[in-house]
Order: structure tokens, then C-alpha cells, then sequence
């Protein structure tokens, strides 16, 4: 008789209106790309480690819940333990998207991918931006990014702030920060050199609708880029005017870039390549050449004789350009985008001071590059002043679509700086230059869709290939002033090459072989990037300890569990059979204390499939809360008619 009660009950049940799913904020990694079908999840507060003159970044995620949220807004106090550091060394931004109609390796969802930082205050020019206030939609997720840099002169300790977040719907919501200050300072200009190449006309382009702007303009804009690439700790090591001026014009604009005197957060930053952009003759090479001797930028500098040979130019073309750089301008350093076996095989090794070959080709998955080729290089850097660096290219996602899909399986794949590859993949490329001994990286270029870069960056089968800047003109940013904006992959890269540093670091204060351990673990070999954000921040940890322990700094304290964290949302979160737990929400001020809202029984991964994706919106929502609370209800329905009444507990008053 229950049971056929329970029966005609349950369709009553179903018709009853979906609960409702309030609003949500909580804290999120910088290793998660916040797309708007993540779910929600619970943490309050975010635990941070730096040393001084570091940069650390998190984020603060946002779901609408069942209503949206309307008018967001944030704003972050300084953050106070021993000192206080400013707001003026913290930067927040809107997370913008960019739209994917095709994706960079196939099986990867299309549509909106995180990756625009729009700045409430800009870093270059200072001014008030339209990062705030935008919407959340309905049952959908939008993030926040934050930039903390440590001041140089910070003493180690603990610092808290709040980032606070407002919105039309009610009280605000606080995320709390504890960052963990530690007793050692990375350096301004990074020991890992970068050469990230620009081509002016295309900065023109999305700036002033005209590829051929006057030279005082492209100085006024690129000097903005350089600004922005110094204190991502990547040199734009091309980015100057192609048209021919005195030296003492050049030192003018460009001198404060290559003497570290340029303002930045980063103090005495400075670029740590400088190219060769003239004409290649022999009048062009040797007043080059004098010019950077004289001012001692030097040992920078280098000239690009051949990019990719025998594609990009002919191994005779090559050699000439390298014996004319010889002959006229010996103390010029050469450098070629190849492998080994070419320049073997060319008999190059004495014309080429820089061999840069693409990752592909250092620690491959394929003959004749199958494992690491570090030891075919011995031979060429045995020789006076030779170094290797490396390069990423469309290898790493397919150049011809779909080519490198065997290594960019889930949890795998090659280095990679796509918009809608994860966030391990962008952080992961100076990791494999440590474990392979390379001194320095290349990229091809920065801005090689600038000018669409808002709306369309596929290019060479890739979804941001060769574009890691987005123009911030007023009309796309607000404000007066042109400035270059960061993508999310740029500051990947940033904590990439701070990871460099301390492994680095960890090597030259006497534990080499545990850096290269902890390295090798994370990354077994160039082809097996992991997809897990955290297993970077673990690893990182491991070599700060270490250099704590071999410098005699105090340790790193331990950190509380966070109750109820799951999983990176970058990787699947394991089947454990109990809901997720509620979120906090927007509209509840700190001091009420109110019933949790119904627990989520919704993934806290990312959806796997384009028709999910596609779809915009988390299957962890008010659905799910729903289902749950339908069941619930029906089980307390038949233990109310099992129980007598006579041993009920009794109503609280």
C-alpha cells in the first residue's frame, strides 16, 4: 500500500518547478581554463607560494545559477603580513572568450575558450579599462583573473587579502588569499633567453586599420608590446621599425629595453635577445655589429641567417648569408631554426652559433628523432660560444590537420600555445627546455593575427598559433590609450619561465640531479605534457622546498587541506558516488547563516563532447540539485509513513 502511494506521489514530484540553484563564487587555479560549462565548486580561500620579485596569478570564478548575475564587479584589498603589498602590484582582469569554430586537435570541443585578460587598470598606460561590470548568464561560468607580483624588497611570511565581488543581485561574496612569501628573489631578467618575434605592420594593422603607419607611431606601439613582454619575462626580440636610422635614434627609444632602465614592475628587466632586422649586406652587418659592440648589447645580439631549411629557404641560400655574417661581422652570434642531423649533414656546425630546432625534433616520437637527441648536439656545443635553443611550431597541434593526433591524446601531447589546449600545455615548454639543455627559445611570432584576434585566431590548423597578444584599442577596451592586452597563455608562459628559474636555481645551489627528478616526473618525455594544472603547482613546490632546504631559508609551513576540493577541473574527477559540495553564493553576505543550498550532483570536469559543449552550460546545475531533491523527498516520504509517531524526535522551538 506504501509503495503504490510512493507511485502516484512521485509523479506529483516530478512536476514540481526544478529548485532553485543560486549563484556562485568561489576560488579557482590559474592552471584551470574557466569555460562556461565548468561546474561549480567550493573554495573559499586560495593557498599561494612566491618568492619576492615573482609573479603569482589565481583566479575567481563565477556561476549564474538558475538567475545569472548582472553588474559584476571586483576589487582586491593589499594583501598584509609582515609588509603590505599594494594594489599597484596587483592587477585584476575580465576573462574574455574567444569562439572556436574549428578545433586546434580534433576531438577537442569548439566554441567559447578563455583566453583575453581585459585589465581594470591597465599595466602600460594606467588607465581605468571595461573589465567591469559584465553578466554571468544563467546556469553558465565566467572567471576573473588576478596578477599578484611580491615586491622585491617583501619580507618572507604569510599575507592575506580578499577579493571581494559585488553584483546587482545582492550582498557581496568574498574569495580570501594566503600567500606564503618564501626567502628568495627571482631575478628581474630571466636566465632563460627568449626570442619572441613581432612583425610590426601587423601591430599597425589592429591599431590604426593601416599596416604602413609612420615610425613614430610603430615606436609609440611597439615600445607599449615590449613594456608588456618584459614583465611576462619574454623579450620581442624583433620588434623594431624596419626602416634604416641613425644609432643615436635607435638608443633613443630602444636603449632603456636593452640597459634594464625601462619601467616596469620587473626592476631593471631587460630583454634578453636583440635581432639583427636589417637588410642582409655586408654594410648593414658591420654598422649593426660596431653599433650594439659599442653599447655593449652585444652579446645579445644575433642574426636570423635562416629560418627552417630547406622550406623556409635553401640550405646554398643559408650558407651564403651565414659565411657573409662571417666574414663581415664575426662577433655576430648566427643562429638557424634546424636539427642536428642537418647541420651535419650540411656542414654548418662552423657557420652556426645558435641551432634552434623545433621540440618535435629534440625528443620526438619518430624516427629518425625518436627520443631525446640531446647527445647528437654534443659535438656542435663543444665548439666556443655555441648554444642550443628550441622552438615550438603547428607540430605540436598537427601542421597538416590532424597529423600529430596519436601523441595528443588525452593527459598527453606535445607543448603547445593553442587557446583551446590546456593550461599544462602552455606552461610546459621551458620544463622540456631544462631536461633538454637547451639555453634559450624561440618563437616564430606574437602577433600574426592581431589585428582579429578578438573574434578569429586560426591559424596553421591552430587556434592562437603565433598570436599571444590581443589589441587593446578604446573601442575593444575602453579608456584613451592604446596598449597591447595578455592573453591567458602568455601568463602560462610567465610561470613557465619562473619555473625555469627555480629549477635553476635548485641545480646551481647543489641538487641538479633533484631538479632534473622532479622534471622528469612531471613530464616523462616532450610528447607526455600531462593535462593536470596541479601536478605543475606540486611540482613547483617540491624544488621551492628543496631550495629552501639547501640555502638553510626557513620552510615552507604546512598547508591545511581544503575541505571539500575535488580534482583539478582539468582532469576528470574520479567516480566516487557523493555529490559535490554547495558553493557559496553571491547573494548571502559573510555574517548570515543560512542552510546550504542543495548539494551538486553534477561532474566537476569539463564536458568531453562538442554537443555538450556546444550546448554552454554546466550539467552540474539546477537539473541535477533538482533530481536530488526529488529523491530526497521521496525517501523521507516513505520513512515518514515507516516511523511511528510516538518516536519522532521532538520540533525545536
Amino acid at each position: 500500500m506504501h509503495l503504490k502511494r510512493l507511485v502516484v506521489f512521485l509523479p506529483l514530484l516530478l512536476a514540481l518547478p526544478a529548485a532553485a540553484a543560486p549563484p556562485s563564487v568561489w576560488g579557482e587555479s590559474a592552471m584551470v581554463k574557466v569555460r562556461p560549462n565548468l561546474a561549480p565548486r567550493v573554495q573559499p580561500e586560495l593557498h599561494l607560494t612566491a618568492a619576492r620579485n615573482e609573479f603569482v596569478s589565481f583566479q575567481v570564478a563565477l556561476h549564474g545559477g538558475n538567475t545569472g548575475l548582472n553588474g559584476v564587479r571586483a576589487r582586491m584589498n593589499a594583501l598584509v603580513g609582515p609588509t603590505s603589498i599594494p594594489a599597484a602590484d596587483v592587477t585584476l582582469y575580465r576573462v574574455a572568450y574567444l569562439t572556436t569554430v574549428r578545433p586546434s586537435v580534433p576531438g577537442t570541443p569548439v566554441g567559447p575558450w578563455p583566453d583575453g585578460l581585459v585589465p581594470d587598470v591597465d599595466e602600460i598606460a594606467g588607465e581605468g579599462r571595461r573589465a567591469f561590470p559584465f553578466d554571468v548568464p544563467a546556469r553558465e561560468t565566467r572567471a576573473i583573473w588576478v596578477d599578484v607580483h611580491v615586491p622585491v624588497d617583501a619580507p618572507p611570511g604569510q599575507y592575506r587579502g580578499t577579493v571581494e565581488v559585488t553584483s546587482s543581485q545582492g550582498a557581496p561574496a568574498r574569495v580570501g588569499v594566503r600567500l606564503t612569501v618564501v626567502d628568495a628573489t627571482l631575478p628581474s631578467t630571466p636566465s632563460l633567453a627568449t626570442a619572441f618575434l613581432v612583425w610590426p605592420p601587423h601591430v599597425c594593422n589592429a591599431h590604426t586599420g593601416s599596416p604602413d603607419c609612420p615610425v613614430a607611431k610603430q615606436e609609440e606601439l611597439l615600445a607599449r608590446y615590449h613594456r608588456m613582454a618584459l614583465e611576462h619575462r619574454v623579450s620581442l626580440s624583433s620588434g623594431f621599425p624596419r626602416a634604416p636610422q641613425p644609432w643615436s635614434a635607435f638608443e633613443a627609444v630602444w636603449g632603456p629595453f636593452l640597459d634594464g632602465t625601462v619601467q616596469t614592475r620587473l626592476p631593471g628587466a631587460r630583454l634578453t635577445s636583440f635581432q639583427y632586422v636589417g637588410e642582409h649586406t655586408a654594410e648593414g652587418l658591420m654598422e649593426f655589429t660596431a653599433g650594439a659592440q659599442a653599447r655593449g648589447w652585444l652579446p645579445r645580439a644575433y642574426d636570423f641567417v635562416g629560418d627552417e631549411p630547406p622550406y623556409g629557404i635553401s640550405f646554398e641560400a643559408l650558407r651564403q648569408n651565414a659565411e657573409l655574417a662571417r666574414q663581415v661581422a664575426p662577433e655576430l652570434r648566427t643562429l638557424v631554426t634546424t636539427n642536428s642531423r642537418e647541420l651535419a649533414r650540411h656542414g654548418l656546425e662552423e657557420l652556426m652559433d645558435v641551432a634552434a630546432p623545433v621540440v618535435n625534433h629534440l625528443d620526438g616520437t619518430a624516427p629518425p628523432f625518436l627520443g631525446s637527441q640531446r647527445a647528437t648536439y654534443e659535438d656542435f656545443l663543444s665548439r666556443p660560444g655555441r648554444e642550443l635553443w628550441m622552438y615550438q611550431s603547428c607540430m605540436s597541434h598537427g601542421c597538416a590537420y590532424g597529423t600529430n593526433a596519436p601523441e595528443n591524446q588525452p593527459g598527453a601531447g606535445w607543448p603547445s600555445y593553442m587557446v583551446d589546449r590546456s593550461a599544462a600545455k602552455a606552461r610546459a615548454m621551458e620544463w622540456v627546455s631544462f631536461l633538454e639543455g637547451a639555453t634559450g627559445e624561440l618563437y616564430y611570432q606574437t602577433v600574426g593575427m592581431l589585428a582579429t584576434a578578438w573574434t578569429d585566431q586560426f591559424r596553421f590548423n591552430g587556434n592562437g598559433d603565433g598570436t599571444l597578444f590581443y589589441p587593446g584599442t578604446p573601442a575593444a577596451i575602453g579608456g584613451a590609450t592604446d596598449v597591447p592586452v595578455a592573453s591567458i597563455r602568455l601568463k602560462l608562459i610567465r610561470m613557465g619561465v619562473q619555473d625555469y628559474e627555480w629549477l635553476k636555481a635548485v641545480s646551481d645551489a647543489g641538487d641538479p640531479a633533484f631538479a632534473n627528478k622532479v622534471a622528469r616526473q612531471l613530464i616523462p618525455s616532450a610528447s607526455k605534457v600531462p593535462d593536470e594544472g596541479e601536478a605543475f603547482e606540486r611540482a613547483r613546490k617540491k624544488l621551492i622546498s628543496r631550495y629552501l632546504e639547501l640555502t638553510g631559508a626557513p620552510a615552507l609551513p604546512e598547508e591545511p587541506a581544503t575541505p571539500g576540493t575535488p580534482p583539478s577541473p582539468e582532469t576528470p574527477a574520479p567516480p566516487t558516488g557523493t555529490p559535490a559540495p554547495a558553493p557559496g553564493t553571491v547573494p548571502v553576505p559573510e555574517e548570515a547563516s543560512l542552510p546550504e543550498p542543495p548539494a551538486s550532483t553534477g561532474p566537476t570536469g569539463p564536458l568531453e563532447s562538442a554537443a555538450e559543449a556546444q550546448a554552454g552550460c554546466s550539467t552540474g546545475g539546477s537539473t541535477g540539485a533538482a533530481g536530488g531533491a526529488l529523491l530526497l523527498m521521496a525517501w523521507l516520504f516513505m520513512e515518514r509513513r515507516r516511523v511511528p509517531a510516538r518516536v519522532r524526535a521532538p520540533r525545536r522551538r
